[in-house]
């Protein structure tokens, strides 16, 4: 391990400015909670699969309080398909740990708008073919780029219709795959376990719900 140069912060300046305002505000406000978590360990409802974007933290969207939710964030917020073998599989592993072990009752598949996962796989970026995992990983919605229904995308020469439309498809995708992780599905048909997509909106701070007949936006109120 290389020696830490004792000039360097242990840390960014601005987290340890965070951490103080935390320790100041949120947790001295809710210290008893942050007891219970620490001494009876955590039992989340929701499990929540969200993009690594800086811009759209589930706690956020949510609101959420700390031991709410069980997140998993990556590029793009995908779900890969149920592949069980010897490779390393962080998605899948969070999956597994959130329903056989956790015991969530509902899985939210999260996506927001202007994404750079989904903007590299429809624009055909060539980081997706240099890169050493971004476009391995991305590559499924790349599969779903010619299959982008008309009817959903509008103004099919307009880029951020046809970003939307991807970013939709990709949710739905998420979902599908989720169906092929054989607990998950037997915990859906039980009605044990639920499975949900939503889209949020960086710009305008809306969050929009998927539901039996599409996308439909959720009121504030």
């Amino acid at each position: 391990m290389p020696d830490q140069d004792p000039a360097l912060p242990a840390l960014p300046v601005q987290l340890v400015a965070g951490y103080r305002r935390f320790r100041a505000t949120r947790y001295a406000g809710e210290r008893e909670r942050w007891r219970r978590l620490g001494e009876e360990g955590q039992r989340p409802a929701t499990m929540v699969i969200a993009c690594s974007d800086s811009r759209s933290g589930p706690e956020t969207v949510f609101d959420a309080g700390p031991g709410e939710l069980f997140i998993e964030r990556n590029v793009a917020g995908l779900v890969p398909v149920y592949a069980p073998d010897t490779r390393s599989h962080a998605a899948s592993a969070a999956l597994e740990f959130a329903v056989l072990a956790l015991e969530v009752r509902s899985i939210v598949v999260l996506g927001h708008g202007r994404c750079g996962g989904i903007k590299a796989a429809l624009d055909g970026s060539p980081m997706l073919s240099t890169s050493d995992f971004v476009g391995t990983w991305v590559a499924a919605v790349r599969d779903l780029v010619d299959g982008l229904d008309p009817a959903d995308t509008g103004d099919a020469a307009d880029p951020a219709q046809r970003q939307l439309a991807l970013e939709r498809r990709s949710i739905e995708r998420s979902i599908a795959n989720l169906r092929t992780f054989p607990w998950i599905a037997a915990r859906e048909s039980t009605g044990a376990l639920r499975l949900h997509g939503a889209w949020f909106d960086i710009a305008l701070g809306e969050l929009y719900g998927l539901t039996g007949t599409g996308w439909s936006r959720l009121p504030d109120a």
